[in-house]
């Protein structure tokens, strides 16, 4: 066999330990959302405060990453993915042994500080081991450790910790997520990220590098897009329950219903992403647009209505994440693709805060039937910018 047909091969299984990584480390900081009652209740503290954790995990995340990925950025990026692992196996056991509520927080940022670099190391982890042509469905393969974070990872934590209590919970995943750091050292390949200079060539900061200007449109794209979908997302039990009329019982099972809808989007992500990068982002934004319009007008009183758009919305939704991250890696240059990733992370996790407080605050003043129009306005809005800005985007690093 020729080097140049190895070199084309598909590398699926590392992509997939990639994957798993992934999953862990999205399982581990959403793991509290499924426990708040039971952690609250040994701990002696509010619901609301139990539910501070997240915030406070993508907090730090928003505040920690670009610097620390910039003290991270010439050491080995498979190192530092396994040492970012064990940090994050060492916080879900600090957080199974926490003897207070202070404890359990400080556990919580030491994960969030790892969990910064973690992305800033896998985001382009696929881009350096598939040709250019694979790369959405590189993405696709590696994001959906993320989709299977919310299907399977934190409902199973969840059921564990109720079934045998929530430090249980966290040991368990503090042991999937070794499993996970020695399946890296053993099947990821080295690659090289710091890009040497040609012959003549000097060396420029990041801040003089062209394509940064399409990072910063990528990253308002992620901030707006998601932004509206965790407006209405992060509400979206209650707005079932209320308006939806989606029985109490029933509502785990239409989550896990959009979660494998979710799956189904990343399959057409993958599928189509890299022959139609910016038809496939605008078709699916579309989709999700008609079908939570279709929840808005249709769906109320009607659960199998409800139903149907939920489903459609996962499909259209599951892709969406994925698009933007093979979108950053495509529109900068290789030696911003560290910082890029950083900011994707930064965005996802700003979009993901100010969205569950914006989608609070809609709620608290007008009622929850507002905030399937507000994301429809905030991704409608994303819609816009990327055909006002594609062409420039693509201007900025004519290789895509």
């Amino acid at each position: 066999m020729t080097s140049a047909a190895t070199q084309q091969r598909f590398p699926l299984f590392a992509l997939l330990v990639i994957s798993g990584a992934i999953f862990a480390s999205v399982s581990s900081e959403f793991l509290p959302t499924g426990l708040l009652p039971d952690i609250a209740a040994e701990l002696h503290v509010s619901v609301s405060q139990v539910g501070l954790l997240v915030t406070v995990f993508a907090m730090t995340v928003v505040v920690s990453t670009v610097p620390l990925t910039a003290l991270t950025l010439r050491f080995s990026r498979k190192w530092l993915m396994v040492a970012m692992l064990g940090i994050v196996a060492c916080a879900n056991l600090l957080c199974a042994l926490a003897p207070n509520y202070a404890f359990l927080a400080g556990a919580r940022v030491l994960g969030g500080l790892a969990h910064g670099v973690f992305w800033s190391v896998t985001g382009p982890y696929a881009a350096r081991i598939v040709e250019r042509r694979q790369l959405s469905r590189a993405v696709a393969v590696t994001q959906g450790g993320g989709s299977a974070a919310f299907v399977l990872g934190v409902p199973l934590g969840t059921a564990l910790g109720h079934a045998l209590g929530w430090r249980l919970s966290f040991a368990v995943m503090a042991g999937v997520v070794l499993v996970l750091l020695v399946l890296v050292v053993v099947a990821l390949p080295p690659v090289s990220h710091l890009i040497p200079l040609s012959t003549g060539e000097i060396a420029i900061p990041a801040r003089r590098d062209k394509t940064l200007a399409a990072l910063v449109i990528v990253a308002i794209t992620i901030l707006l897009a998601n932004l509206g979908q965790n407006t209405f997302f992060t509400y979206v039990v209650p707005w079932s329950r209320q308006v939806g009329g989606i029985p109490a019982v029933d509502v785990s099972a239409l989550l896990f219903a959009y979660g494998l809808a979710g799956a189904v989007g990343l399959v057409i992500a993958g599928a189509f992403g890299d022959r139609f990068p910016r038809g496939a982002f605008l078709v699916l934004c579309g989709a999700a647009v008609v079908s939570i319009a279709g929840l808005a007008l249709l769906a109320p009183g009607v659960p199998l209505a409800v139903a149907v758009g939920v489903m459609v919305w996962g499909v259209a939704w599951g892709g969406i994440p994925s698009l933007m991250h093979s979108r950053m890696q495509h529109s900068v240059s290789a030696r911003l693709r560290d910082t890029a990733a950083a900011w994707v992370t930064i965005a996802f996790n700003t979009s993901i805060g100010g969205g569950a407080l914006l989608g609070g605050l809609l709620l608290d003043r007008f009622g929850v039937q507002v905030l399937p129009w507000a994301e429809i306005a905030f991704v409608l809005a994303g819609i816009a910018f990327v055909v006002a800005t594609d062409r420039r985007r693509v201007e900025l690093h004519p290789q895509h």
